[in-house]
């Protein structure tokens, strides 16, 4: 779905007008109306009718809604459950979504560190690797290598990459959140080129070391869930 009418249908309530009401004042087919109700396409000239009759602009009755993520559902074991899930929709007790973090690692023992966009709701201008949700149909590499192209534009090899740590998580921050993760590690010594990435999920990147990474966690400046840094990740510096 790439449009909703939600805001006109609040519109009309507040006018005190019935879609029947509209349909007729502005000249509005039937069949024009069943596709308003569906959060389908209509033509400019439907809008601009429908603008003229409620004294309203285009944004007072339409919105873009970006295309929904899908999400394949799996039970604890990791075996997929044929079922899709929605993002942002509660997940059923018993489904779990494939969530993958991205260390990725220079020979000089450095790892590219992503700073999120300050329109991020959750943590913005916090520090962090790059990770995200598997979508479906993917696997957990295909997930890792898309993320790292969309997030900080980087095309990593799938040959120089290994899952380090797998875990379930079932409660994050009070919430149910019911996540498979797997860790990755790549190693990686190309360019980097925030230009590159697709999304602007990002607002800078660092390579840094240990050291500065903690100072980044010690400051709180770095997302806390991501401790296990230190013991997993790194942990032969540990």
């Amino acid at each position: 779905m790439a449009v909703s009418y939600k805001r006109l249908w609040k519109l009309l309530v507040d006018k005190e007008m019935s879609k029947s009401d509209l349909r007729k004042k502005a000249e509005i087919a039937p069949n024009t109306m069943t596709k308003l109700r569906r959060d389908e396409e209509v033509s400019l000239t439907i809008l601009s009718k429908i603008c003229k009759t409620l004294h309203a602009d285009f944004g007072d009755i339409v919105e873009y809604v970006p295309d929904a993520e899908i999400w394949d559902l799996y039970n604890e074991n990791r075996e997929l459950l044929g079922k899709d899930h929605v993002r942002g929709e509660q997940l059923p007790i018993d489904g779990y979504h494939l969530v993958v973090h991205v260390w990725i690692r220079n020979s000089k023992g450095q790892y590219l560190i992503a700073q999120r966009s300050a329109n991020r709701t959750a943590f913005p201008l916090v520090w962090e690797c790059v990770d995200g949700s598997v979508v479906k149909g993917e696997d957990s590499l295909q997930g890792a290598l898309r993320e790292a192209k969309e997030e900080v534009g980087v095309d990593l090899l799938p040959e120089k990459g290994q899952v380090i740590l797998s875990d379930i998580k079932k409660i994050e921050f009070g919430k149910v959140v019911n996540k498979i993760v797997d860790v990755w590690l790549f190693e990686y010594d190309g360019e980097v080129d925030l230009g590159n990435a697709t999304t602007d999920e990002v607002a800078q990147v660092a390579w840094m070391n240990r050291e500065q990474i903690k100072e980044l966690f010690d400051a709180n400046m770095f997302v806390d869930t991501l401790e296990y840094f230190f013991t997993e990740v790194d942990k032969e510096r540990s």
